[in-house]
């Protein structure tokens, strides 16, 4: 799979190239060494002087990587100021930080310390020193493309972040992706945070929010819920509610902590064992392992009287589970609902935890 380039990478490019202009020299394709040694070639689009400075666009190159800024432009503009180390503005687009917790301090332009390092070396392969210049990054198109980031949660607002860790941007990997999710983690701890709620997905984050559920105390895991546990439980978090589905939340009870259906899928084998130990009949479990989702085998079990005996049972296994997981470094609580956020069942720490935040139970 091919490998493409950060937008760090981008703005780099984009600083370089400006000088070389401003310098006279060749600027339309630039040569970077990434921060992990690799080389990399990146075109320039276009270079211009303007009143601010000198402007040099790039277009972002994401290989096979689906990344949603590719083919996007990046506009770096480098001006000289009086000495002092390079600094660094948000021009359209781009996000300011406005939580603790992240790699840049509030206040800052969400610009990741690895572009900023891959710029000053990008200026002194020119200059021999990065001192004394000013860079201002624009991406237009950022604004809108925030809002299908976590940037909103992670409280970057206006735009989206000059990202990448070396430069290099390689298809992303599973690994990428689950580290990605884990700032929403520590900005929640920033801000004082000792209980978070953690969500599947968007869904659960929207039925968590009509519960009245603080927002900045939701975290997505995506299908990593295991990993995002440890992640909580190593930065000092005292208790988390699992919220969510009773589709991804039963596979917890079964000890399946990465509940990509791929994966696992012992979701409908759960609930007809619960079901079976709580009464219901051997026709009655068939029908539910028949079933063709969880909400399907739902009916089977208020049919027969024991929806509530069960999921109640699978909600207070998974939070076992959970716990036992994590070695007892954190209390777990689970509260599983259904697509219409109507209450399944829950078990103590879950209670506890949602009563706190004043929460309005949907049943």
């Amino acid at each position: 799979m091919k490998n493409g380039y950060t937008t760090g990478a981008c703005a780099a490019a984009g600083v370089k190239a400006a000088l070389l202009f401003e310098a006279g020299r060749p600027w339309q394709t630039v040569h970077l060494t990434a921060l992990d040694g690799t080389e990399l070639t990146i075109p320039v689009k276009a270079v211009t002087q303007t009143e601010g400075g000198i402007c040099a666009e790039v277009v972002k190159f994401s290989g096979d990587d689906p990344d949603i800024t590719d083919g996007v432009s990046v506009f770096t503009t480098v001006r000289h100021e009086d000495g002092g180390a390079m600094t660094f503005a948000a021009g359209e687009g781009i996000g300011t930080v406005t939580k603790p917790g992240l790699s840049v301090p509030v206040g800052q332009p969400s610009i990741n310390p690895g572009p900023r390092e891959l710029m000053r070396r990008a200026a002194s392969d020119v200059l021999g020193t990065s001192d004394g210049l000013h860079v201002t990054i624009a991406i237009p198109a950022g604004k809108g493309l925030a809002e299908k980031t976590l940037n909103p949660v992670l409280g970057v607002k206006g735009g989206i972040s000059v990202i990448g860790t070396t430069g290099v941007l390689r298809p992303m990997s599973e690994e990428g992706f689950k580290n990605s999710l884990v700032p929403q983690i520590d900005v929640a701890r920033a801000a004082g945070a000792e209980e978070l709620i953690f969500v599947p997905g968007k869904i659960g984050e929207n039925l968590a929010k009509a519960w009245g559920l603080p927002q900045n105390r939701l975290v997505q895991t995506s299908n990593f819920i295991g990993f995002m546990l440890e992640r909580a439980a190593e930065r000092g978090i005292a208790r988390v509610m699992l919220f969510g589905h009773i589709g991804k939340l039963s596979k917890v009870a079964a000890g399946v902590f990465y509940t990509h259906n791929r994966i696992a899928d012992a979701r409908l084998e759960t609930i007809a064992a619960y079901a079976a130990a709580a009464g219901l009949s051997t026709e009655g479990a068939r029908r539910v392992l028949a079933s063709n989702t969880t909400e399907d085998a739902l009916t089977v079990l208020r049919e027969a009287g024991l929806e509530q005996a069960v999921c109640r049972a699978i909600a207070e296994r998974a939070s076992v589970r959970a716990e036992r997981y994590l070695f007892g470094k954190m209390k777990v609580g689970v509260a599983m609902v259904t697509l219409q956020g109507r209450l399944l069942g829950m078990d103590e720490t879950a209670r506890e935890i949602g009563e706190k935040y004043h929460w309005h139970i949907s049943k």
